[in-house]
């Protein structure tokens, strides 16, 4: 298993939990951390086995779309 690291950057506090419910129901992964950052984005970091965490990182996109605006994602 290969650890890896999926960010997701969403305006505001609403799109960040619908992209975290999502994403952890997606695939078995890790919240690690939510971090609000200036300006009102809000980060959050999934932990997990690189599929695992793309699949999460895309349901979690696709979610938060939805409902805010989405600033930025990546898995590394």
């Amino acid at each position: 298993m290969k650890p890896a690291l999926g960010l997701i950057e969403m305006l505001g506090f609403v799109g960040v939990t619908e992209a975290a419910d999502a994403a952890a129901k997606a695939a078995a992964i890790e919240l690690s951390a939510v971090e609000k950052i200036d300006g009102g984005i809000i980060s959050i970091r999934f932990l997990g086995d690189v599929g695992a965490v793309q699949a999460a990182v895309e349901a979690g996109v696709e979610a938060a779309q939805q409902v805010g605006t989405l600033v930025a994602h990546h898995v590394i």
